[in-house]
């Protein structure tokens, strides 16, 4: 009889220990969980540049998810607009042009606004960069620059955004950011595997960029790591360091560099009234006064400089003169490295895959030749594009206006001078120049590099969500801790009655 009591006695002491034991574990249990077991969730992030470049503005809108790829965003455009009219560097001269720009600014910033959530607005960050225009014009007009930027900034803090600055950015700058968008877009950078996730792709090979705008033209390309010096710049994207060649040379952009053109051609004619212009098309004229040419910092005012001054242009539609002037504004010969582009700029030689946008894409395109092409049929186009009178170019060409179509007989002859004179392309190279303008349907340019450059800096915004709602949380912790005490009582009642 006393053995069966002392059973029973150990029996339930075991049974409420364990009970006790699991009710501490649980407890423990729900707790670790509902620390540890969270799982954050990421809101969509987005991002606002606007391109302010020599001859327009572009506002662009990006977005990605809070989420990064190693601490880079994974960026996407969502809406580009075009701000009407001239770029920046045209204002504060007329005040009615002033006025239609303002408008205008305000028709794109509005599309802005109703694009991005609401919620959104004050920690969505804006930024202005102005190019080459803006830089000419500083080194001409430093008040009238300086005016121009502070109007911006006072406008753009105005706006429901994160206002960062409106400031000039270096040409150097401007090649490297284009040189991020092109291989971002084309996918260089990361890719999607099997499971979704993103990787470095293998070989992990990236395109050189060129740029071509109004005012300044920048090249761009990785090259080996250990090579140094002003235009190597290090940059770590995804995790992953490179080291890109970039150089920006201003006033070498499609409207300067014609401008010098213009300025020799009149300086090989004796008569202001009857200048034969090899460039233009045969049965083309113009008047155009001298400060068309001599109004900016990259063309020099000759001593009898006079800006209201006439100047008659005939067109000789002459390829081969038209080459030799053009190349006349580059100088091929001073180099005091192992090798140069020109102007005494080093370079080390080009290789890879090569993606030129803006105006090398339109001036590439006049011809018919988008994508890559053969050097001599490049060649052979321009002679024959050059050599068709106006007449006919009109009528082929008629998606073009009179005021750009005129201009491409220079500009052909111009790309190529530069791609093969002066980055020094040659047969076997061109082959791997893909003249475009947009990939996967985003435009190329300096701006979604910026954005991407700068998602390094911009924090996410995260929530964290726990496994359990707060009230299911409180229930199990309140039900376990009960059970605890209860089955703790119970051993102090038992453990009591055994002593006495």
């Amino acid at each position: 009889m006393v053995s069966k009591r002392k059973v029973g006695y150990k029996c339930r002491i075991t049974g409420i220990v364990l009970l006790l034991l699991a009710s501490i574990a649980a407890l423990v249990a729900v707790a670790v969980i509902q620390d540890t077991w969270r799982f954050k969730k990421y809101s969509s992030e987005y991002g606002i540049v606007i391109d302010s470049g020599s001859s327009r503005s572009n506002v662009h809108l990006y977005e990605w998810p809070g989420e990064k790829e190693n601490e880079t965003g994974v960026v996407t455009e969502i809406l580009n607009c075009r701000v009407a009219g001239d770029g920046i560097s045209e204002m504060k001269v007329d005040a009615q042009k002033d006025a239609e720009s303002w408008k205008a600014f305000k028709v794109c910033m509005d599309k802005i606004i109703h694009a991005i959530p609401a919620e959104k607005h004050n920690s969505t960050p804006l930024f202005l960069g102005a190019t080459a225009g803006m830089r000419l014009l500083h080194e001409k007009d430093e008040k009238r620059s300086n005016e121009i930027l502070t109007s911006l900034r006072e406008y753009l803090s105005s706006l429901p955004f994160s206002f960062q600055n409106a400031t000039i950015i270096s040409g150097q700058e401007e090649g490297l950011y284009g040189w991020i968008t092109v291989n971002y877009l084309m996918g260089n950078f990361i890719e999607k595997n099997l499971w979704n996730t993103y990787v470095r792709p293998d070989g992990a090979k990236t395109v050189g960029s060129m740029d071509l705008g109004g005012a300044s033209t920048q090249i761009a390309f990785a090259v080996q790591q250990d090579l140094k010096g002003p235009d190597y710049i290090h940059v770590k994207l995804y995790g992953y360091p490179y080291n890109v060649y970039t150089h920006s040379f201003l006033c070498y952009g499609k409207n300067e560099a014609e401008k010098r053109v213009l300025d020799k051609v009149v300086q090989e004619s004796s008569d202001p009234s009857y200048i034969i212009n090899p460039c233009y098309p045969e049965g083309f004229n113009i008047t155009m006064n001298a400060s068309s040419i001599y109004d900016t910092e990259c063309t020099k005012k000759h001593r009898n400089y006079n800006p209201g001054q006439q100047l008659f242009m005939v067109g000789a539609g002459d390829s081969e003169k038209c080459r030799s002037i053009v190349q006349s504004i580059f100088d091929f010969k001073t180099c005091s490295a192992s090798q140069c582009s020109f102007n005494g700029v080093e370079q080390p030689p080009v290789s890879g895959d090569f993606m030129a946008y803006a105006g090398f894409y339109y001036t590439a395109k006049i011809l018919l030749l988008n994508g890559t092409s053969d050097l001599d049929q490049f060649n052979s186009s321009i002679r024959k594009f050059c050599h068709t009178p106006w007449t006919v170019m009109r009528q082929e060409k008629h998606w073009v206006s009179d005021r750009y179509l005129r201009t491409y007989c220079y500009a052909t002859h111009y790309i190529f001078t530069l791609l093969v004179d002066g980055y020094k392309f040659d047969k076997e190279t061109w082959k791997q120049i893909n003249f475009k303008r947009e990939v996967k349907k985003t435009s190329i340019g300096w701006s979604l590099g910026y954005m991407l450059s700068m998602s390094n800096m911009i924090p996410s915004e995260v929530k964290e969500i726990p496994p359990m709602t707060d009230p299911v949380f409180a229930g199990l912790i309140f039900l376990f801790s009960a059970l605890t005490i209860v089955t703790v009582v119970l051993v102090f009642i038992i453990l009591i009655r055994t002593c006495y």
